[in-house]
């Protein structure tokens, strides 16, 4: 800190003190604190948790949109507002699946220093862009891990006792009655190959446990000391399609990933495989699924996500009856939100107060 800046602090400081009539020692943090406030932080929906914008609030400036930053409304209104109040600020929470643009940072204006994703994955974030301005990256992994491998574990349940057939059934009223009526496949006795051995992976691994499994498999960039741990086998993406029953996409979406599960790679799969799908819904090439299943060349599909979002209501996956489909939920749960959110607004407060970031993403 420079001579001029230490003195105009010192001052500030006296200032609060003289008013408050309070010791220097009690008031250092308060004192820090209320400096910091020069700070504007943007949070980019109004659904973002309460108890994260109070940890915000006790640093800084804190402007939030009126809006959802999700669907047709993140878009077009809630856009509009983030146009308008995004100038000068030094942070941006952003809570939604929707791109960070190029003219959004424009006008944010250089003093932008990091944008915060309430989420684990960040193919929307515009990585090349933040780089290029030298703004941090942050993510929220892990909190979501245990939340989401209770949704890819429904999704397995769902998909391979046919929930899709068998609720359709109780909507209707027509039950199919018999001893050899709507079989399903087991979880016991099975082996599950999991895509990407990260937080979600291992999480959802632990979570199966109790299922008797008969064998894990796991492939991925490297072979992990946590797969062993796990009693997971390290395996060629090749020997993982052939050999599991099912198998589970938990790897982020990237040039890399993108339809990784297509025509060539379904015609791998064991004709009972079920293709669970925790990721992104870009991993899959659709019309390759949409076909397979059809065709009955894989036994079934578990999605919790899909392209687009919301999934229409007539699009054409939704006419088979051997997929389970769910709305995005994998970590819609309210402590997971929370958590989620606090771990984004304490990244916001460690990068503005000259700490190190909790979970920074590499750009």
């Amino acid at each position: 800190m420079s001579h001029n800046k230490s003195i105009t602090f010192i001052y500030v400081a006296a200032i609060v003190i003289s008013v408050y009539g309070e010791s220097p020692a009690s008031n250092i943090e308060e004192t820090a604190n209320m400096t910091s406030k020069i700070h504007k932080v943007l949070v980019s929906s109004n659904d973002f948790p309460a108890s994260a914008v109070n940890i915000l609030k006790d640093f800084f400036t804190v402007e939030q949109t009126n809006f959802l930053n999700f669907g047709e409304e993140g878009l077009s209104k809630n856009y509009e507002e983030l146009m308008n109040l995004i100038p000068g600020s030094s942070a941006l929470v952003w809570v939604s699946h929707h791109p960070i643009t190029t003219e959004l940072l424009d006008k944010a204006g250089p003093q932008l220093k990091i944008v915060a994703t309430a989420s684990a994955g960040y193919n929307h974030c515009n990585l090349k862009e933040l780089k290029s301005r030298g703004i941090q990256l942050t993510n929220t992994p892990n909190v979501l891990s245990p939340a989401v491998a209770e949704i890819a574990i429904t999704l397995m349940l769902g998909a391979a006792r046919r929930f899709t057939e068998n609720l359709a059934q109780v909507r209707s009223g027509e039950w199919e009655i018999g001893f050899d009526k709507v079989l399903g496949q087991d979880i016991r006795g099975s082996t599950v190959g999991i895509i990407g051995l990260g937080g979600i992976g291992q999480a959802t691994v632990k979570r199966l446990a109790g299922f008797e499994v008969a064998k894990f498999l796991y492939t991925g960039h490297r072979e992990k000391p946590e797969g062993k741990a796990l009693n997971a086998e390290f395996v060629p993406l090749d020997t993982l399609l052939s050999q599991s029953d099912f198998i589970v996409l938990a790897v982020p979406l990237n040039d890399e990933t993108k339809h990784m599960i297509n025509k060539t790679t379904i015609a791998k799969m064991k004709k009972n495989a079920i293709v669970i799908n925790i990721g992104r819904g870009e991993l899959i090439d659709q019309e390759a699924l949409y076909d397979a299943l059809k065709n009955k060349d894989i036994y079934a599909a578990g999605l919790d996500v899909t392209t687009p979002e919301p999934l229409p209501k007539d699009h054409k996956l939704l006419t088979l009856l051997n997929v389970f489909v769910l709305p995005h939920i994998g970590s819609a749960t309210v402590r997971t939100r929370t958590e989620m959110g606090e771990l984004a607004a304490n990244n916001v407060v460690n990068a503005l107060t000259g700490k190190p970031l909790i979970t920074p993403v590499t750009l």
